[in-house]
């Protein structure tokens, strides 16, 4: 599913009214049926990322000798060989049941988010100016990669991510946000959220991105939607265990100190928990030295570092900048502030994945030593947050092998599809 959602989703967003476009493959087997005379070839190419510029076709009937068009639809068109198993429908049933949870952890976070925003006052931004900082232009360009060359993911890891200040106001959001614990992360249908409420198109397209992305990842025996919502729910249970302690609530500014304020910001949270469930998608299911050494395209275009983490970020955030989730990134991040800090948790995260790559374990390795070394004339802001990038990149790698920490049965089944 994942090649043919990747093509399906930039095809209907360059779609154009009242005319069915197709693929190149699908053009294949009409022209194999003899039903060459159906297509029309589109004059402009569509771009899909990872996979270059595409050519499409336009559908049309040849309805000769057809006495209707439902009749010459079904005359000559051979279906049979397309039907779904009983067997594919469970898998796909179970996938969703899958994704329906991370949709449900997700929700819960963005109430969350909304909650804190009423509590603290927090103001949306201009529109024009997010929407200026999503397509990267003007004033909001990355500049770390040169003039006329391609934004590079990589190239936006940062060795310290800022997590907001505490402030007072915080004492009234926390006992929202840390209310009966990590059951409410876990089991988020016993959730309380005092009234706050999310929109039902905000659900609606929550589930709608979630339910993509899992179709976007390839059916590898390890690198696989499976395994994503493994990760996506171990780092759950871990982030329940770090904002839920057993700490006083009078002592809200402790328990932020103590958490290095990753406590007190559910972006924090939703940006974690996301990153887990795009950090493999569209993985071919061979690592990236492979890729680097067959000479793959996708592996040219992100000049052979990080091959796959790079193009899960990129299709994950372009596929969440799409017009049908302008809803659902409204609640995600309101100002320009919230957008940088959650692209760069994501970011962040994603990356830390790839444990292979020398510069990133150089500036990881680096980021420790100086977290936990000499931090004499530096700020205490610069040093909290300093750690608690250290924490939560420690999550989600943790979170990526924690096959490795349950049981037997478990470890045994994830390394099989891992080596063989």
């Amino acid at each position: 599913f994942g090649d043919t959602m990747n093509t399906a989703s930039r095809m209907e967003s360059n779609g154009v009214p009242d005319n069915i476009q197709v693929s190149q493959e699908t053009a294949n087997l009409l022209k194999a049926a003899g039903k060459e005379s159906w297509l029309i070839p589109r004059e402009d190419k569509i771009e899909a990322k990872g996979k270059g510029l595409l050519q499409t076709y336009f559908l049309t009937l040849d309805k000769k000798g057809c006495e209707t068009e439902s009749n010459c639809s079904a005359e000559t068109l051979n279906l049979s060989g397309f039907d779904l198993s009983n067997a594919v429908v469970k898998k796909i049933e179970r996938r969703n049941r899958i994704a329906d949870w991370t949709v449900e952890v997700l929700g819960k976070i963005l109430r969350d988010m909304v909650a804190r925003r009423k509590s603290l006052k927090i103001m949306p931004d201009d529109i024009s100016a997010i929407e200026a900082l999503e397509a990267g232009i003007g004033d909001y360009a990355n500049t770390t990669s040169p003039p006329g060359e391609m934004r590079m993911v990589i190239d936006e890891v940062q060795e310290i991510i800022f997590l907001p200040d505490y402030r007072k106001d915080h004492k009234s959001i926390s006992r929202i946000l840390h209310s009966s614990k990590s059951s409410r992360i876990l089991h988020p249908s016993k959730s309380s959220h005092h009234g706050t409420t999310l929109h039902s198109s905000v659900m609606d397209e929550l589930r709608d991105y979630v339910w993509t992305i899992a179709s976007l990842y390839n059916d590898n025996p390890f690198h696989n939607f499976e395994h994503a919502s493994h990760v996506a729910m171990s780092v759950t249970k871990l982030l329940s265990r770090i904002v839920a302690p057993d700490l006083d609530h009078e002592k809200e500014k402790n328990l932020h100190d103590h958490t290095y304020g990753i406590t007190s910001d559910p972006l924090t949270h939703f940006a974690i928990v996301f990153a887990a469930l795009i950090h493999d998608v569209d993985h071919t299911g061979v690592p990236n030295a492979q890729l680097v050494k067959e000479g793959a395209e996708v592996a040219r275009m992100y000049n052979n570092r990080s091959v796959a983490e790079q193009n899960s970020v990129d299709l994950a955030m372009g596929l969440l900048l799409e017009p049908r989730f302008k809803n659902l990134r409204s609640q995600i991040y309101t100002n320009v502030s919230e957008y940088k800090r959650f692209r760069q948790l994501v970011v962040n995260s994603v990356m830390a994945t790839d444990i292979v790559d020398k510069d990133l374990k150089k500036l990881q390795q680096d980021r420790w030593e100086t977290a936990f070394g000499d931090t004499t004339g530096e700020d205490a802001q610069t040093s909290t947050n300093r750690k608690a990038t250290i924490v939560i990149e420690h999550l989600i790698q943790a979170s990526d092998v924690s096959h490795t920490m349950q049981h037997w049965s478990i470890y045994r089944k994830w390394n099989e599809r891992f080596f063989f």
